[in-house]
């Protein structure tokens, strides 16, 4: 089958990846009385009628059945249709398939631009290719898209990944470790990975094919609300599975505000958007407090953690959080020494909570001094 593409999928790299094996071959052309916009509101590139104008694509030639199967998964999730268009080539007219976007979708302003959109979007979008494609068998379209969030967050956690300084630790090499895939991931939400681990050895040999099981998570945002003037901060209390699933009596547990960095978005803007939904708070400051794994012996999780400066009039517990994300949230505006006896006590078992209640016991002073300090 021969498919004219239009956005991302003129890029040959993501192509590979979405289409997987076979040949790919193509051909450049133009769509005529069409244009390319961005869809509103986000980087993805949409085609509407714009007559006189000019849509400029490639025609991927001779696509196999399985490339086919392939494409629909990718692009069908999404309410694209199916259908015939007829464009211009270096050889005359042409009659190829087309995935155009569904009638209810609006258009942006502006131009979209291949080449901006693989600068920043490329490699994170070939990440979430090989997600996707790793599910065995392939979701439907309609289960696709309710995990197409958490794909694309998986995504662009890797994508985020720098190395931090390496003064005292090892300083490998691309070739010092190798993580191989020893069976399909499993999980729909979260995944869940068994691999074979090949690694650099401290004696300098190399240790050999081990069977390790990890956990694939995401990044998150965490962030405890402070106010220096009122000496206050407000902690999270929400039912977790996690204390529920280990037995424990009461999984009502007491953390920051936190949610999970989506694609496309910076930890600092997560960390914003979380605290005005979950604690409906407006932040003056939002302090860097550390980033870090949490369980790097079996997770990929990544914490980004804050301090957020903010006004806290209140005293009384109240309930926050969006209804249609079903969170069950009570937030508990308190002291600060009210909070550290918790952490002494044992009430507040999570570990972001202790690790930035004991980073604002060390930077406190400063603050309450001068919410601009230096910190």
């Amino acid at each position: 089958m021969d498919l004219f593409v239009y956005g991302t999928l003129r890029s040959q790299r993501l192509m590979a990846a979405v289409a997987g094996e076979g040949p790919l071959t193509c051909t450049a052309a133009t769509l005529f009385d069409y244009a390319v916009f961005p869809v509103a509101g986000n980087v993805v590139p949409f085609i509407a009628s714009a007559k006189g104008q000019q849509a400029q694509g490639l025609i991927w030639r001779d696509l196999t059945d399985a490339q086919m199967r392939r494409l629909d998964a990718y692009e069908g999730a999404f309410g694209y249709g199916f259908g015939p268009v007829t464009v211009q080539t270096a050889n005359g007219s042409a009659t190829a398939q087309a995935y155009l976007p569904p009638v209810d979708m609006a258009p942006g302003t502006g131009e979209w631009s291949l080449a901006h959109w693989e600068a920043d979007h490329l490699a994170p979008a070939i990440l979430a290719a090989k997600d996707l494609f790793s599910h065995d068998p392939l979701p439907d379209h309609a289960t696709l898209r309710r995990m197409w969030p958490m794909i694309e967050s998986r995504a662009w956690s890797k994508y985020r990944a720098t190395a931090a300084p390496a003064t005292v630790r090892f300083a490998p090499q691309q070739s010092d470790i190798t993580v191989a895939d020893a069976a399909p991931p499993a999980g729909r939400f979260f995944r869940f990975q068994t691999t074979r681990l090949t690694h650099q050895r401290f004696d300098g040999g190399q240790a050999q094919d081990l069977p390790r099981e990890g956990f694939v998570g995401v990044d998150a945002a965490i962030v405890l609300p402070y106010d220096p003037k009122r000496d206050k901060v407000v902690l999270v209390e929400q039912v977790r599975l996690g204390p529920a699933l280990r037995h424990d009596p009461n999984p009502w547990m007491l953390e920051p505000v936190a949610g999970i960095v989506d694609a496309r978005e910076t930890p600092a803007q997560a960390a914003l958007r979380e605290v005005k939904e979950e604690a409906w708070l407006d932040l003056t400051r939002l302090l860097p407090a550390g980033s870090f794994y949490v369980s790097p012996g079996a997770s990929t999780d990544y914490f980004n953690t804050y301090v957020g400066l903010c006004d806290l009039p209140q005293d009384a517990p109240y309930l926050g959080g969006l209804d249609h994300e079903h969170e069950d949230l009570r937030l508990h505006p308190m002291g600060f020494d009210e909070a550290l006896a918790l952490a002494d006590s044992g009430e507040i078992q999570t570990g972001p909570a202790l690790y930035l209640l004991y980073w604002l016991l060390r930077h406190r002073a400063a603050l309450r001094a001068d919410p601009d300090a230096v910190i």
